[in-house]
């Protein structure tokens, strides 16, 4: 995974867990990332999360992961040195018995010194301190005595039931088949495997539902129901039931076809084979959808995307919806949506690809971008451009909405801090400006927008505010920048704010895994609004004198160049010139990252000297391994 990926797309989740979210526990994974595993990488847990991040709790690993790296990946000779490793890695606490069977023998070894371990105890009790596992007989502390009664109370099976109406994504609506009526669709058609189905709405790492309301005991709390499988599970392997299905929709006004996948198909440890519908269920949906006398509704309860074009290209098919796994309340939510009780404002939080897309995206190829060179299409709504079923966003609702900008800034100035991006135009001009040169850690953008409900019911909706940088082969296409949800009543307007983040926000990835910030137009998407920003580079906050130091530094230089020249003239001995800056300020200055870019930035020929000869590998190290070569001052003996 490259430096940029990493940096760009795989750690932003974790880090915003951490740092926004002050998580108090992280699991590194059992998996290698670029040949290392991650529960003995250093680098990543005492490094990125522990010292960068400030994790403020302890690191676990997943489940048997330090033998899984010792057994079956073989990444050390002997289980005490494995052992070591996590525990020198950063890793507090071991899910499983590698580490209490090892580690006293790494200790013995020599391999693990004991205040690593103490460390790790460290991390570990602190945080069971805070959760009052010291404070005496647990059953008399707070949470001590739970049980059912306190996870199913009618407040908490009400937030179920109002999670799974909002996660609810409308996808089509042809001619406003939905919602359905109580009075025209006196008799429904339920079809299809997840139908009738408890646990698959659950999903998986769930824990023991208070009690389930299937999709066709929802529907039926709103019309007369009859139900057909149509297939004996989501494998539908076989066709035998569809006609029974053909025979129910002929009979009733409106057919709802429940479809899709469940964790026979995609779990852990359980990967998909195609992006299509298991077995003969397109099969069961197309012939059901040309027995219906009334509307047909494609529901599809899944985790993962599924190519549905050929429900998008049927005709007979009047409303497609995605419920993902709902919970146990998803019955209810359904049938409040089908019949219009809730007004769908949910949006699709992933893209969905044809299935021709997995035949051009190897599964063991991490990289974001595309790369046509090789017919890479690239991943996700920011990098790939190719066409798809459903865009990530999309989401419809039964009512209209309309957008207008009622205040957006067209230009943003960002103050600089580093002589390096106030010198280095090239830098400023091509790339942007590094986020550790800047200072706009609380410099935000106040999108205000006025969003009206035009229709004729009541609704939700979710303004998603995209940012597009200035054209750059390393910078996403758009991205999310920010959303608000609000909801507003029909006929009426309320005005939204979102705050778009300067740094977090305008900020693109280089290649080297350096967060910039791209300096000209920046183009946001606002609902259906367009909105140009424009960023420049605000040189306000650097100090005069330190511009001073850079354009004498470059005399310097240059003073030492022609000190050079007229050494070879002179048979290797040069005239004492008089220095026009301090020893004191060169080691000071000229010693630092800050000079050596400023130099470079200055235009000065990168073979003039010594110098900047070895410079450009080192760009990208840390600032005290950034330090140019010094050259041996002149002494008095060669005047």
């Amino acid at each position: 995974v490259s430096k940029q990926d990493l940096e760009d797309t795989y750690d932003v989740p974790f880090k915003a867990c951490v740092v926004d979210g002050k998580v108090a526990s992280v699991m590194c994974s059992y998996n290698q990332v670029n040949g290392k595993p991650t529960c003995a990488d250093p680098n990543l847990l005492k490094g990125t999360i522990r010292s960068q991040w400030r994790l403020n709790g302890y690191i676990v690993s997943d489940c048997d992961s330090v033998g899984v790296y010792y057994d079956d990946q073989h990444y050390t000779k002997t289980p005490e040195e494995a052992a070591a490793d996590a525990i020198k890695a950063g890793l507090d606490l071991d899910c499983g018995p590698f580490l209490a069977i090892h580690t006293e023998a790494a200790v013995k070894t020599g391999l693990v010194n004991e205040i690593d371990i103490n460390y790790a105890l460290a991390n570990t009790i602190t945080v069971q301190m805070r959760l009052g596992m010291f404070d005496g007989e647990p059953s008399t502390q707070r949470y001590g005595n739970l049980g059912p009664a306190d996870v199913c109370k009618m407040s908490s099976n009400e937030l179920a039931l109002e999670a799974a109406r909002q996660g609810i994504v409308l996808l089509e609506n042809h001619g406003n088949s939905l919602p359905l009526s109580t009075t025209r669709h006196r008799t429904v058609a339920v079809i299809g495997p997840n139908s009738d189905v408890t646990e698959t709405m659950i999903g998986n790492y769930a824990g023991v539902a208070c009690g389930y309301t299937t999709p066709l005991q929802g529907i039926a709390r709103y019309t007369r129901t009859i139900h057909q499988a149509g297939c004996l599970n989501v494998h539908c392997n076989g066709n035998q039931l569809i006609g029974a299905a053909e025979a129910a929709a002929r009979h009733v006004d409106a057919t709802i076809l429940v479809i899709g996948l469940d964790q026979s198909i995609e779990a852990e440890f359980r990967d998909r084979t195609n992006l299509l519908l298991p077995g003969h269920q397109q099969e069961l949906v197309s012939r059901v959808a040309r027995a219906s006398r009334g509307p047909t509704i494609l529901v599809i309860m899944s985790g993962s995307p599924i190519d549905v074009t050929f429900a998008k290209n049927d005709p007979r098919i009047g409303a497609i919806i995605w419920v993902g796994y709902p919970g146990q309340a998803g019955g209810t939510a359904i049938a409040d949506v089908l019949f219009g009780t809730t007004n769908p404002s949910g949006k699709l939080p992933m893209t969905w690809y044809p299935q021709n897309y997995v035949a051009k995206l190897p599964m063991t190829d991490m990289a974001m971008r595309a790369n046509p060179a090789r017919g890479y299409p690239g991943r996700t709504y920011r990098f790939y451009k190719g066409p798809v079923v459903f865009p990530f966003g999309l989401g419809l609702s039964y009512t209209r909405f309309s957008h207008t900008l009622a205040q957006g800034p067209t230009l943003v100035s960002v103050p600089l801090t580093s002589l390096v991006a106030a010198k280095n135009t090239t830098m400023l001009n091509n790339n942007g400006v590094r986020v550790s040169y800047t200072n706009c850690d609380s410099l935000s953008l106040d999108i205000h927008v006025d969003i009206k409900n035009t229709g004729t019911m009541d609704g939700t909706h979710t303004l998603l505010v995209f940012a597009t940088p200035p054209a750059e082969k390393w910078a996403p296409n758009k991205q999310l920048v920010g959303f608000h949800k609000v909801h507003i009543v029909a006929g009426l307007e309320r005005r939204v704010r979102v705050g778009v983040h300067v740094c977090k926000h305008l900020s693109v990835v280089d290649k080297f895994g350096i967060r910039r910030i791209p300096l000209g137009e920046h183009k946001l998407e606002i609902g259906d609004l367009k909105h140009h920003v424009s960023v420049e580079a605000n040189l306000g906050e650097i100090k005069r004198a330190e511009m001073e130091d850079c354009n004498r530094g470059q005399d310097y230089f240059a003073a030492q160049d022609r000190e050079s020249a007229a050494a070879n003239k002179y048979g290797g001995l040069a005239p004492k010139k008089k220095p026009l800056i301090s020893k004191d300020h060169e080691r000071a200055f000229f010693d630092s990252a800050d000079w050596a870019l400023c130099k470079q930035g200055a235009g000065v020929n990168p073979k003039s000297t010594a110098a900047v000869e070895t410079l450009q590998p080192k760009l990208q190290r840390t600032p005290h391994q950034q330090l140019p070569p010094r050259r041996p001052a002149c002494t008095s003996g060669h005047e």
